[in-house]
């Protein structure tokens, strides 16, 4: 039998990798927090048509990189490739959330894409996510940029990052530019990428997000989006400019930040670092208030983010470390016996606690130097019979007796 081996695109988040995990998804919880954001959750897979519907079905995401498959019952279901549609559905189907707008929610988990896995993307990957239902003004924008800035900033990530901007408009402004655009494009057909070519007509707006070289050196002169926002599009980017100014929160505009489908609107918006390889992407997100609407729900403007967790960590400072923890050294059975109390004690007044389960006190002793403890705490038949422990520092070596009663004492001082 071959050596069993993960499935290419995933990996194991082995115990120090998973405390740099945990570490991203708790600083990030804590901040979101302190903005009002109340967790949420929702189930790893959906049908197909959530996914079909809310992101697209001309993008790659849907054509090329979801894990789509029929369960017993004959319904097409797929593996979430993002967070937003899942909450979106989830606003829908539950009623009560549409008496507690503005909604402020935050989500991390796992997600699945069909893709090439490379450092920082796997197939299994896995995303924080905010998002914020039922808020049209451009403070929403603000908020939910500044809390991005927010927790890179926590994670020791934001000097390292830049924050890139654009406005696409409302819907009247993005039907008269997209107009625009597919003229401007007819004009170099012959020269697009058949994925351009294949986007003209359905999703003409992404081929300015296109990496093909030829479609760059076209879109370097096609026209730009903000020449054809109207007067409200240009006073709600404005705001969200000023808003951010007033936090402290830089920024670039960047014209070539899209978002394809009809029910984008308003803000786009990426932290982007060169940090992880070629330039990258921490975080990104936008205004989607189209989308509810499109799922069947009613009007609800909605904006909100996604980062790469496994991105994240790549780049955040190192957490702290664990607590260095006690070891329990009892010698002969009824040491033991009484150690397993004495350790639950410990444990319950907030200190770590090690016990190993065999061997002599040489060979414990070599252990509880392997986990970098603190302390030992040495119990034999003689320690019993005078209701007291030994306590060794191991960093100094110096041993006292000290009373089992006034052991969590001794080690908290």
């Amino acid at each position: 039998m071959s050596k069993l081996q993960p499935v290419r695109g995933t990996h194991d988040l082995l115990p120090e990798e998973s405390r740099r995990f945990a570490h991203v998804v708790d600083t990030s919880r804590a901040v979101a927090a302190l903005y009002g954001y109340r967790e949420m959750a929702t189930p790893i897979f959906e049908f197909t048509e959530l996914f079909a519907r809310g992101i697209g079905e001309t993008s790659d995401v849907v054509s090329k990189e979801m894990y789509t498959f029929e369960d017993r019952g004959g319904d097409s279901l797929t593996l979430r490739p993002e967070y937003t549609a899942g909450i979106c559905r989830a606003f829908i189907s539950n009623g009560e959330l549409a008496q507690q707008l503005p909604l402020k929610i935050f989500a991390a988990g796992p997600m699945f894409r069909y893709e090439r896995p490379q450092k920082g993307r796997q197939r299994q990957f896995h995303q924080i996510d905010i998002e914020v239902l039922g808020a049209p003004e451009p403070g929403a924008d603000i908020e939910v940029i500044t809390l991005a800035a927010d927790i890179l900033d926590r994670l020791g990530i934001l000097d390292r990052c830049v924050l890139k901007l654009n406005s696409l408009g409302d819907p009247q402004s993005r039907a008269g530019y997209r107009q625009v655009l597919v003229d401007y494009y007819r004009g170099h057909i012959d020269k697009l990428s058949d994925d351009s070519r294949a986007r003209l007509e359905r999703n003409p707006l992404r081929i300015l997000d296109s990496k093909d070289e030829g479609d760059k050196a076209i879109n370097a002169e096609a026209p730009s989006l903000a020449e054809y926002l109207n007067q409200s599009s240009r006073e709600f980017f404005a705001a969200v400019r000023e808003g951010l100014g007033a936090a402290g929160i830089s920024f670039e505009l960047d014209p070539a930040l899209v978002r394809g489908l009809d029910y984008y609107t308003h803000t786009a918006f990426e932290f982007v670092t060169s940090h992880i390889g070629a330039q990258g992407t921490v975080l990104g997100g936008g205004r989607y208030d189209g989308l509810i609407a499109e799922l069947g729900g009613p009007p609800t403007a909605g904006i909100g983010w996604a980062g790469g967790i496994e991105r994240l960590m790549m780049l955040c400072n190192e957490p702290p470390a664990p607590a260095r923890p006690v070891v329990l050294v009892p010698l002969g059975a009824a040491a033991e016996a009484k150690a397993l109390g004495l350790g639950r004690a410990l444990r319950a007044a907030g200190i770590a606690v090690e016990q190993d389960y065999r061997g002599t006190m040489k060979r414990r002793m070599q252990r509880a130097n392997k986990l970098n403890a603190r302390a030992a705490v040495i119990l034999g038949d003689d320690e019993l019979a005078q209701g007291v422990v030994q306590l060794k520092d191991l960093d100094s070596g110096e041993q006292h007796g000290v009373a089992m009663n006034g052991l969590v004492e001794a080690l908290k001082t």
